[in-house]
């Protein structure tokens, strides 16, 4: 009896399943008998001097370098990745231009006209906070800049509120009862598929600690941070006060301690004069401040620096800058503080210097 390899059986196998086939088979596909292959080692095997030697640095060992971000080692590449188009890799920081407020104020001074006042400055902001509606609408598809997209709503400026009597700033005024913002009663805004449609970095939601609405407004942070986390989109916390309650540092801590604790990748809440440090310490997630009403410029790039200085990853500016006499100038000397360490004095020296330009 004679043994054949398999190479040699699975070739003979092969020469009898092609001897099967038609004749007219065999004759369209069969090597002509007058093909002659020569084939050498050198034509499979590549000369020593030609084959580049191969590296595998054995003595290297690979890095694994933390993530820029606080409180962002954990996460996801693509969450990463989206992270780092909001904020610069070089500083940790970010200069956002906020102008979703029509999502409950219509056209607000300013933003009448939203092409023509928030184009021009569309270059010089790292992240764009607006509505899918402005997004769609007036920006360019072909900006590189990220886009930090609105993600709740519900109410407006003419929503009814109950009557009650206090005080703002010892005046006399009447709003809400304790507790009762009716801009409060927000609910999600838009689904995870439109966020993946718009391309967003980040999402932004609302949220009111100690108002009527305070649970619902948490489950709207939480069924985002869920929908998010499916698909390595951020989502960033807003802390939203309204004109009952207290803007200082005991209720910063306690509200952007809750968001994070909840899941939320950003804060973003109000500056205080005293105290800030201990928001940012105490908070595990990267803190953006609000602009808040507007300020003289001076005064707006004095905050901008001081919570730098105490521990914020950056600005979430809107009306400081589109109400600004020169609002591409102020945009310029806000990035020169947040990203380039210039004082408020330099800061604003170079908004003069620019203004009208």
């Amino acid at each position: 009896m004679t043994y054949r390899s398999d190479a040699a059986a699975l070739s003979a196998k092969s020469a009898g399943c092609f001897q099967a086939c038609t004749p007219s088979f065999r004759a369209h596909y069969a090597r002509p008998s007058n093909l002659t292959i020569h084939t050498t080692m050198a034509d499979i095997t590549t000369s020593a001097a030609d084959k580049k030697e191969k590296e595998y640095f054995t003595d290297v060992p690979q890095q694994a370098p933390g993530f820029f971000l606080k409180g962002s080692h954990q996460y996801d590449w693509g969450l990463k990745n989206r992270l780092s188009k909001v904020f610069n890799p070089k500083d940790g920081r970010t200069v956002m231009l906020a102008f979703d407020h029509g999502y409950f104020q219509g056209p607000t001074t300013g933003l009448e006209r939203v092409d023509q006042t928030i184009l021009p400055l569309e270059p010089y902001a790292d992240c764009l906070m607006l509505t899918r509606g402005i997004q769609r609408s007036i920006i360019p598809a072909s900006t590189q800049k990220a886009i930090a997209l609105r993600a709740s709503g519900g109410t407006s400026m003419v929503s009814p509120f109950e009557e009650w009597e206090g005080e703002i700033d010892g005046r006399k005024a009447k709003f809400g009862r304790p507790g009762f913002e009716p801009l409060s009663n927000e609910s999600t805004a838009l689904n995870i598929e439109e966020a993946i449609r718009l391309n967003a970095s980040l999402l932004a939601v609302q949220v009111f600690i100690g108002s009527a609405y305070e649970r619902q407004s948490l489950k709207n942070l939480t069924d985002l941070v869920d929908a998010g986390a499916r698909y390595g989109i951020a989502v960033m916390g807003v802390v939203a006060v309204g004109r009952a309650m207290a803007r200082n540092a005991q209720y910063f801590r306690l509200a952007t301690r809750i968001m994070a604790e909840l899941g939320a990748h950003v804060v973003k809440c109000y500056y205080t004069d005293e105290g800030f440090e201990t928001i940012t310490s105490c908070c595990p997630v990267p803190i953006v401040i609000a602009g808040g009403k507007k300020l003289p410029e001076l005064d707006a790039l004095k905050m901008s620096y001081n919570a730098i200085q105490q521990g914020a990853s950056g600005v979430d500016m809107g009306r400081n800058i589109f109400q600004s006499e020169d609002p591409v100038a102020m945009m310029k000397a806000v990035r020169g503080v947040v990203h380039e360490g210039l004082t408020p004095e330099q800061g604003f020296a170079m908004f003069n210097d620019l203004k009208g330009k």
